[in-house]
């Protein structure tokens, strides 16, 4: 059968019909080889995710509606957001009135508050949106670093609170759990324990560890590779592993995602917090600017093509969903409402597409499919493959020579596929065998370029191979 690449309308189509019975495959899980997510009956799923860590703080239901059903309609698949929210989220009521604790106390939800966010992951769901759930963030933890807090949680409520969460949601199948809220547990402190009661609680509240899907998002590690596996990597309760990149144009999350991905036991990893759209490039508008479309679709691609097992986009005015009359943090260029149709918030879509076209589950990242294997970010080149096909990304474009073999098929059929437009076309056909150069329409910054090799005997094609 051949499996064809689908349009932008398709895409819809197929979302509008999926979103009657969302989760008619079941919760999610980790995949039998330990590097992807798959549903109860073993259906792949990818994570296109979005950040709306302020979702529940600042929206009320008809703008929470509205947000989810865009980005349904864009291809995510997947919002993560906070039930304790960042910005001043124990003080500071939501659109409807209501805080989420009475005196700050975890042991006393605010039923009101709650209610609230029942309705969006309820309405998530409609969507066939998957609730990437952090329970607090970080600062409710430790606040040293970044935000108001108060500090709430230590050892004796923490996994009390976890368990009360836990139980609310266990039977909402389209909720993962998030941990560590932009948090690296600090030296010679209690928060590594914390985290793990906190886990523990959630564990028991769901039902069990096969009912509450967890990970753990931390802050940017600097020099370290690891992300949530420096602490949690041995821990029955992490699921799979997150990274943070903090921002920055010139970050080598590519490498982080590849120590990740082979450390022991194999578990999935994925960037949950890479340079967001419109954002300060590290945090530095004056001297770095701002971050743009081909910012974030570059970090896509690099890091699923290293291992990742799905990715995360942001928006600086989305995640914080920023409006007239509240207080921006970090000088957004738009509403929330507006920077929706950002262009890399639609390319965004392409990476979706893309990955889908071909069988996800079989896809490992092999840098020996190309000589120029080890270029800086800027020039990157990045390689994976499946059994019969492979992808190649070209960051700018640059010109690089393949080493074949690394698939099945005498024959490879080629494309180059665009990710400003999601566009392909084919160059042809070339033997499995020696090495080959190949040159892309197109070099320079912003002139990304993806090359797709296929077994020619898998039929495999693009919706456009006929215009």
């Amino acid at each position: 059968m051949k499996k064809q690449f689908l349009t932008a309308g398709l895409l819809l189509c197929c979302l509008s019909v999926n979103a009657q019975k969302p989760f008619a495959n079941g919760r999610l899980k980790v995949a039998e080889n330990q590097r992807y997510l798959v549903h109860q009956d073993g259906k792949p799923f990818f994570w296109l995710g979005d950040t709306a860590w302020e979702l529940f703080h600042r929206l009320n239901k008809e703008e929470a509606d509205a947000y989810l059903k865009q980005r349904s309609e864009q291809g995510f698949t997947v919002v993560q957001a906070v039930a304790l929210a960042e910005l001043d989220g124990l003080n500071t009521p939501n659109a409807l009135g209501d805080r989420p604790l009475t005196d700050n106390d975890p042991a006393k939800p605010n039923e009101a508050y709650f209610r609230h966010v029942d309705y969006i992951i309820d309405k998530a769901a409609e969507y066939g949106i998957v609730i990437a759930l952090l329970p607090t963030w970080g600062d409710k933890l430790n606040k040293d670093t970044w935000g108001k807090g108060p500090e709430i949680f230590n050892v004796s409520n923490a996994a009390a609170y976890g368990a009360w969460i836990g139980k609310r949601y266990q039977n909402r199948e389209n909720v993962v759990w998030v941990l560590g809220g932009d948090r690296t547990p600090r030296k010679d402190s209690d928060d590594v324990k914390v985290w793990r009661q906190m886990a523990e609680g959630i564990a028991r509240g769901a039902g069990g560890n096969s009912h509450a899907l967890m990970s753990f998002h931390p802050q940017p590690n600097g020099v370290q590779m690891g992300g949530s596996s420096n602490w949690f990597h041995q821990d029955e309760w992490l699921d799979f592993n997150m990274l943070q990149d903090g921002h920055c144009r010139d970050e080598i999350t590519y490498d982080k995602v590849s120590f990740v991905y082979n450390r022991k036991p194999a578990k999935p990893v994925i960037d949950s917090e890479p340079i967001y759209e419109d954002h300060p490039v590290c945090f530095n508008a004056a001297d770095l600017g701002i971050s743009n479309a081909y910012d974030v679709r570059k970090f896509a691609y690099l890091d699923l093509f290293a291992g990742a097992f799905g990715h995360t986009y942001g928006c600086h005015a989305v995640w914080q969903m920023f409006d007239t009359g509240k207080e921006p943090v970090n000088g957004p260029h738009f509403t929330w409402k507006e920077a929706l149709d950002l262009p890399g918030a639609k390319q965004m879509t392409f990476v979706r597409k893309l990955m889908e076209s071909r069988p996800l589950l079989d896809r490992i990242p092999d840098q020996s499919l190309v000589e120029e294997s080890n270029l800086a970010s800027a020039e990157r080149i990045q390689a994976t493959h499946g059994k019969d096909y492979a992808f190649i990304y070209t960051a700018a474009g640059k010109p690089f020579h393949v080493n074949t073999g690394k698939i099945t098929g005498k024959e490879l059929n080629a494309y180059w596929f665009d990710p400003r437009t999601g566009k392909s076309s084919l160059i042809g056909k070339f033997p499995n065998t020696g090495r080959h150069l190949f040159k892309p329409p197109t070099s320079g910054y912003g002139k990304d370029w993806i090359l797709v090799l296929d077994d020619a005997s898998k039929g495999y094609h693009f919706e456009n191979d006929r215009e």
